[in-house]
């Protein structure tokens, strides 16, 4: 099972924060090093990556679909690259959805690979580059913005405007997972999600940077099973409050909720539970996307729940809707540049 980000994180900080504080300077400078200084593998095709500031969800999977829509639009052959995060697979594969299940590939390399050839890697260099071979001429990476092993075209980072950075903390005490200073120097781009202000600071630090800031939100897909309806909510996402707050936005009054661990695979009497629960009270099943693809391709309990259980689809739509062309042809446009400067350099 997937670790569960704890709690403390998302509130003001703490004794507990304040307390693991010699530990997230140690991981900050680790993790800062790394970003600055490590070797990072050349492929011969423009990289985008989608990452965030902090640990767990903050829109990238969506925004990632989004980006491979629109270079699908200009004629290009998209690749999604993933860590296949909370998958039991260790090599590189390429996914397909009517094989694989979640728990070989991870539930957000599933919801990839429908739009676009989808490879996982624990490897981000072996995985780039069987995409490479497979024939794509833009690789998206799903996560990945701080493990600095690939050269990087364009890095959109994406911040959801309620949670923010949590703490502010670095990892164990809140969930950043490199130096803010540090992270803001290598981003090409931050994509601002939602109406709230917690990320405001980090916006204006942005852009006297001279970094892109694009906005965008979460807009969920209509459902005439889910509005108006008395709905019983389950997710087991890093935020699914936001989940809520989506629900409420398509129509759905939700009645009661339930939420799991980020990537959690349910068991038999946890959807047993869910089944009986919605049905004495009369209400109407709904969950993610996410959660969706991981009750997917089973037997008994599950493929009830999943039978039954309405799922809210999303997608990121940006404000400016020519925001995602821009964001690729930049990208090609250092992509060319760097390959330029590659040729004329002197060979070391």
């Amino acid at each position: 099972m997937v670790s569960e980000a704890p709690p403390f994180w998302w509130t003001k900080a703490d004794w507990r924060a304040w307390g693991l504080s010699p530990f997230s300077f140690i991981y900050g400078r680790i993790a800062g090093r790394r970003m600055l200084k490590a070797r990072r593998a050349i492929v011969p095709v423009p990289v985008i990556c989608i990452g965030n500031f902090t640990v767990g969800g903050a829109g990238k999977t969506p925004t990632a679909i989004a980006i491979a829509r629109a270079a699908k639009n200009k004629g290009l052959r998209p690749g999604f690259l993933s860590r296949g995060y909370g998958g039991t697979l260790d090599v590189t594969t390429v996914v397909d959805g009517e094989h694989h299940r979640a728990e070989a590939v991870g539930d957000e390399a599933l919801l990839l690979c429908r739009e676009a050839l989808t490879v996982i890697s624990r490897g981000r260099v072996d995985g780039a580059r069987r995409l490479v071979e497979e024939g794509v001429d833009l690789i998206i990476m799903d996560d990945g913005f701080q493990s600095a092993r690939l050269e990087l075209d364009f890095a959109l980072v994406v911040i959801d405007t309620v949670r923010g950075i949590g703490n502010g903390h670095l990892v164990p005490g809140g969930p950043v997972r490199a130096p803010i200073a540090e992270q803001m120097r290598q981003l090409s781009a931050i994509l601002k999600v939602g109406e709230g202000t917690a990320a405001d600071a980090l916006v204006r630090q942005a852009a006297r940077a001279g970094k892109q800031i694009h906005v965008a939100s979460l807009a969920p897909r209509p459902n005439p099973e889910i509005a108006g309806k008395n709905l019983f909510a389950f997710a087991g996402i890093a935020d699914p409050e936001k989940f809520y707050r989506s629900l409420q936005q398509a129509g759905g009054l939700v009645t009661a909720k339930r939420a799991f661990p980020d990537h959690h695979y349910f068991t038999d009497d946890e959807v047993a539970e869910l089944l009986a629960d919605a049905a004495k009270d009369g209400l109407t099943l709904v969950t993610t996307a996410k959660d969706a693809v991981r009750l997917a391709g089973h037997h008994g309990p599950k493929r009830e729940l999943a039978s039954v259980a309405q799922v809210l689809e999303v997608d990121m739509t940006f404000d400016d809707p020519n925001a995602p062309g821009k964001i690729i042809e930049t990208a090609m446009a250092n992509f060319r540049n760097r390959r330029l400067k590659e040729a004329i350099s002197p060979k070391a």
